[in-house]
């Protein structure tokens, strides 16, 4: 738990409740979130009872999605209707399947045709794509008016989308044509005509770019924000950096949790019968895959009768196959998430890691073979243990570059899948080569 939560956990225990009031006036919003998302559900209570209204929309969209049901249940529909006024229509669309359905009645009937449309435009795209990203309120010129004409029609609207560092610039129809920064639109004479100062080289994207490309796009290139657009070229949003950051915030959190069942969207403070039952499909699906790997290992149970001290040597071996595979999926999804590696062409990464794995394995099975002899006195089972861990840590490593692969082309998310695939084949191969070994050579 974190400092500031610690010392207001203590506060509340203690019945201090103005001093927490007055602590929580000068957090910023996402350090409430995180907050929040760090104290037990009956403290968590408390603390949100005391929160700005005005803030709790941005609260909302900041914790987890575990949280924000619990956060959401704690909350009058009132209050609720009060903290989504204001937000912006791509916050809105991320927020409102969460709402209870009398709320939503109640929001979509408060706004105006034109917000009313701009929501369901939005939500109708994937979320993660670069239309469910997007924010649909756009400030956009024509390319035939002065300096002057643009600077006095910003001024008539009074204020700009947030983040703003570029003006988008279209033609009649409101198809896309470039953009134009803010510094020239205020360095350059009055009479100066937006078309001469307009940039085409900072292209559109479009909507069904995925939000994956979205964020590296906005890596490579430094941005700010970009302008969406449909299929026709015309303009239907702005992605701004906040929404990337909203990308990179979920993202890693999913990649490290990974193929276990503990959901990087788990509330930690969840009932225990909730957390118990999304947990409990992915233990199935591990214990099918251990079953697999018992039946090969039954495979060999006349081997294993007669030379006992290879059951305790499997795990050795698995172990290491496990590991190796681990480092190069993990290598893998790290490049086809940053789109460094295209799973058309993974044949350079899969030859050197199979490069690695061989001297990786090389080094560890002349240790592992010598700790063994010298353990049981059998120069044979060392040097067999030894040729299995070659064999596991090579094949582990492709393994490891495959799954990956292979799981997008399929439409599945490596991050979530692959760490089970992978568990189960590098089981296996350890299993199969290590036994398969010993009863060649040890089994009369």
């Amino acid at each position: 738990m974190s400092t500031t939560a610690e010392y207001l956990s203590q506060a509340l225990r203690s019945g201090r409740v103005e001093q927490v009031r007055s602590q929580l006036h000068n957090l910023h919003t996402g350090e409430i979130a995180n907050l929040l998302e760090a104290l037990p559900i009956p403290e968590r209570r408390i603390v949100w009872k005391l929160t700005n209204v005005d803030l709790e929309g941005d609260i909302l969209l900041e914790v987890s999605e575990e949280v924000r049901k619990n956060l959401i249940e704690l909350t009058h529909d009132n209050e609720l209707l009060l903290a989504t006024e204001g937000l912006e229509i791509d916050d809105l669309a991320d927020l409102i399947d969460t709402l209870p359905d009398t709320v939503t009645r109640q929001l979509l009937a408060g706004m105006d045709a034109q917000n009313r449309h701009r929501l369901e435009q939005v939500l109708s795209y994937d979320t993660d794509t670069a239309g469910g990203l997007m924010n649909p309120d756009v400030f956009s010129l024509r390319m035939n008016i002065t300096v002057d004409v643009a600077v006095r029609y910003i001024k008539m609207k009074k204020a700009l989308p947030n983040h703003t560092d570029n003006l988008i610039i279209v033609d009649h129809t409101n198809r896309y044509l470039g953009v134009i920064s803010i510094a020239d639109l205020i360095t350059h004479n009055k009479d100066t005509l937006l078309s001469d100062l307009i940039n085409t080289e900072i292209t559109a994207i479009p909507v069904s770019m995925s939000a994956s490309e979205v964020v590296a796009l906005f890596e490579d290139r430094d941005l700010m924000s970009i302008a969406v657009v449909d299929s026709n070229y015309k303009v239907v949003g702005r992605i701004t950096v906040d929404d990337v950051l909203d990308v990179l915030r979920s993202e890693p959190r999913q990649e490290r949790i990974g193929f276990s069942g503990a959901s990087g969207e788990e509330d930690l403070y969840a009932p225990v019968v909730s957390s118990s039952r999304k947990r409990a499909l992915w233990l199935g699906v591990n214990l099918l895959t251990a079953f697999i790997v018992a039946w090969f290992m039954s495979l060999f149970e006349d081997t294993l009768q007669q030379i006992i001290i290879l059951a305790i040597l499997v795990p050795i071996v698995s172990s290491m196959g496990g590991i190796a595979g681990s480092q190069s999926l993990m290598i893998t999804i790290r490049g086809l998430a940053t789109k460094r590696l295209t799973e058309d062409y993974p044949a350079m990464l899969l030859s050197k890691e199979a490069l690695v794995g061989l001297l990786n394995g090389i080094f560890w099975a002349i240790i592992v073979a010598f700790v063994t002899i010298l353990w049981i006195g059998d120069v044979k089972v060392g040097i067999i243990i030894g040729v299995a861990i070659i064999a596991s840590l090579v094949c582990a490593a492709a393994v490891g570059v495959l799954i990956p692969v292979l799981l997008k082309k399929f439409g599945v998310d490596p991050a979530l899948a692959g760490s089970v695939v992978l568990t189960t084949i590098t089981d296996i191969i350890g299993v199969v080569v290590f036994l398969g070994l010993a009863t060649l050579f040890l089994i009369s």
